[in-house]
């Protein structure tokens, strides 16, 4: 894999982190691609999906009921646990690249559609890249809906696939 020179570096990359091994694969790969030259910015995004995960059923809800489940997980108290759960994922990621000489962290945590959330993120912060885990299966891609897919085929910024 080719390293970005410090003339050619990235200013601001996104990195869409889980609890999955894909998310080991993101960090693994920026800290190889970006050796001695990180980007000034890196965005680290998790997209909570309601209903249990990222299922075919949760591919097909609706916006509008997926507010109504916020709403509802809201008001248990809920969604700020969830939140705070996503918010210290994002942090061990956080320590792990910043062990590898990575500065400049924006942690965002958003709940819908993950394609959607990455892609609005993406055009929000102006970002240059945007990293993904693609560590599953066929089968598991067919069962869960295929997020690496939509991004790719809808990013206006390059996408680089991390395995």
């Amino acid at each position: 894999m080719a390293r970005v020179s410090k003339a050619r570096a990235m200013r601001k990359v996104l990195l869409a982190l889980d609890a999955a091994k894909g998310s080991a694969a993101c960090v693994r790969t920026c800290a190889r691609l970006f050796a001695g030259a990180p980007p000034k910015s890196v965005i680290l995004l998790h997209v909570q999906q309601l209903g249990g995960g990222p299922t075919l059923v949760h591919d097909r809800m609706g916006d509008s009921e997926i507010d109504t489940l916020k709403e509802e997980l809201g008001r248990s108290g809920a969604l700020r646990t969830m939140e705070e759960k996503a918010l210290a994922l994002l942090e061990s990621h956080r320590k792990k690249l910043q062990r590898y000489g990575f500065r400049g962290f924006k942690p965002i945590v958003r709940t819908g559609h993950a394609a959607d959330e990455i892609l609005s993120v993406a055009r929000d912060e102006r970002v240059e890249l945007i990293v993904l885990g693609n560590t599953r299966g066929p089968v598991a891609r067919l069962m869960m809906g295929d997020i690496v897919k939509a991004v790719v085929n809808h990013a206006e910024v390059p996408v680089l696939l991390a395995r």
